[in-house]
């Protein structure tokens, strides 16, 4: 595979990330598309949770002409949570198989708890797989919500929002190649140094999850993108997140991002990556494809260039079939 800088804009970020504007006739979609690996579904055994369901599910999304497909991260929920929820590979370890088996498509972590993991240990896998794919690393972070997992891991619940800003500030340092010498909350540097560099310049981006106004002020101070999803049914209480029930509430926070960046004197692009309202966690089954054209349509006019699909459905065979319906039908009516 050959091992190139994704092409970047004036402020060194990739072209690929840039902050959509409506679509008109006179101008080209920027909708971006990133697809769940449904990795997470263990009980039903190999036919998703394998190195060959994630190999071919990676490649299905890529010929489907999607953006990047994600996994998502819980090394050790409690049994109390897992009634509703549900385990994941280590992230890494599962976009290493799905960059083995592709070419172009995009890794996502989607989320990665940063607090969970000491910042240079995660810095150096972000590093490695940024490397080893080519340049395809999206880093999709969060401050977490489960304590009781916090607890198995030995990790700070008190401070994981303090933990998880600390943690970006000494990842971007590291991601230099230069020898950093900074002081945390469980670790200190004192003459450190982590090489090689990722391929993406200045970094790979960081995109913030979670609808709450202090997890969109970290995407504001810093990170490069912003991803958050529908809270319907009272799921924003038990993700302890805030409310987007509906566009407006979505516009409102959209402007927030933008006015608390002006504030702080960040005057770049964010990617904004929301979940579309009709597939939410509780969806049992994919819209119709121009109900999703349209409302992904709306979100765009909104400032949204990067969407989440997660895919519902029983076997592998289906989600190979829908990826391609929804490849054909969907995605490409934005390119």
């Amino acid at each position: 595979m050959q091992r190139a800088p994704a092409t970047t804009l004036g402020h060194g970020r990739p072209a690929w990330g840039i902050l959509a504007a409506p679509r008109t006739q006179a101008s080209e979609s920027l909708m971006k598309f990133s697809i769940q690996l449904p990795t997470h579904r263990i009980e039903a055994g190999d036919e998703f949770a394998s190195a060959l369901a994630i190999q071919e599910m990676a490649r299905a999304a890529e010929a489907a002409d999607f953006d990047a497909c994600y996994v998502t991260d819980h090394p050790f929920p409690t049994e109390e949570w897992l009634a509703a929820g549900h385990h994941a590979f280590d992230p890494f370890v599962a976009l290493a198989f799905a960059a083995a088996a592709t070419e172009r498509i995009r890794l996502h972590t989607y989320i990665l708890v940063l607090p969970y993991r000491n910042p240079f240990i995660t810095a150096k896998s972000v590093a490695s797989l940024d490397i080893l794919s080519g340049g395809r690393m999206i880093v999709g972070a969060a401050a977490g919500y489960l304590e009781g997992e916090y607890e198995a891991l030995g990790a700070d619940y008190a401070h994981r929002n303090e933990v998880s800003d600390e943690t970006i500030v000494a990842m971007k340092r590291a991601w230099t190649g230069e020898c950093i010498r900074m002081e945390g909350r469980g670790f200190s540097a004192k003459g450190n140094r982590m090489l090689p560099r990722p391929v993406q310049e200045p970094h790979p981006p960081i995109w913030i999850g979670g609808n709450s106004q202090r997890a969109i002020r970290r995407v504001a101070e810093l990170a490069e993108g912003w991803m958050p999803f529908p809270t319907p049914q009272g799921l924003g209480r038990r993700t302890r997140t805030g409310e987007i029930a509906n566009e407006a509430q979505l516009a409102e926070r959209i402007d927030f991002l933008k006015e608390h960046a002006a504030k702080v004197g960040r005057e770049i692009a964010f990617d904004i990556c929301m979940v579309p309202f009709e597939l939410t966690m509780y969806t049992k089954a994919l819209p119709e494809s121009q109900q999703l054209v349209d409302s992904l349509g709306r979100l765009e006019a909104l400032g949204v260039n990067w969407t989440s699909i997660a895919i519902p459905c029983r076997s592998r065979s289906e989600y190979l079939e829908q990826t391609a319906r929804l490849g054909a039908e969907v995605v490409a009516r934005f390119r």
